[in-house]
């Protein structure tokens, strides 16, 4: 019998990433236009014409201006974790991976301030959303960061404090540093404000002489 030839599909082959690639395509323009015209006044077909693309082909991807813009958010949060993940599994000790993780965060947003104007967008234009995206991923983050800490307190380098308080208050400290940077144009280095949140986080601003009558005032009930 004579073997059977299987015919060439015609054309290009298929490219198995363009899809995943236009999409960060779009996410990346979408972003910088939100970001300088605000979520009412950015139209998609101003995005379509920056991306040179059709309208059409912007819906294709993301059938309304709202799965746009949430979209774009969502990006965001997702780049400021895969950075920080990145910076801190290129460490090996618990507490250089702390440091790693505070200094690639204050860097993201300090290299990232349209990132800002989405959250801040956000919040103006969707109150409807239970959770705003920033918490969504933060909270399905927490888990690692909190492991690491009860490592650090099982190790005896990290005193005995509830692993949900230290996250917490570590969280909202660099959140509220993000924010204040932004509104008040901060031109501090964030080395260097990574240096002042670490040295005060993990110093305190108490010497052993303080930590002492501090904790007799408590104990005398004054």
């Amino acid at each position: 019998m004579k073997a059977v030839k299987t015919a060439r599909p015609r054309g290009r082959p298929r490219d198995e990433t363009l899809a995943a690639r236009r999409c960060e395509e779009i996410l990346e323009v979408a972003t910088r236009l939100f970001a300088t015209r605000g979520y009412q006044d950015m139209d998609v077909q101003v995005a379509a014409d920056a991306l040179r693309m059709g309208k059409g082909t912007v819906y294709r991807y993301f059938p309304t201006k709202r799965e746009l813009f949430l979209a774009a958010v969502d990006r965001a949060m997702r780049l400021l974790k895969e950075s920080v993940e990145r910076a801190a599994d290129a460490r090996t000790e618990p507490l250089d991976r702390v440091e790693a993780a505070v200094r690639t965060y204050l860097a993201f947003f300090e290299s990232n301030p349209e990132f800002v104007e989405l959250l801040i967008l956000e919040r103006a234009e969707f109150k409807d959303r239970k959770k705003p995206t920033y918490f969504v991923h933060r909270d399905a983050n927490l888990g690692q960061w909190q492991e690491l800490f009860r490592a650090l307190i099982a190790q005896g380098i990290v005193r005995e404090t509830p692993v949900e308080r230290i996250t917490t208050v570590l969280g909202d400290l660099l959140y509220g540093t993000m924010f204040t940077n932004f509104f008040a144009g901060r031109r501090k280095d964030s080395t260097a404000q990574a240096d002042d949140v670490l040295d005060v986080v993990l110093h305190g601003i108490l010497t052993p002489v303080g930590q002492r009558r501090r904790t007799k005032g408590k104990g005398t009930g004054q």
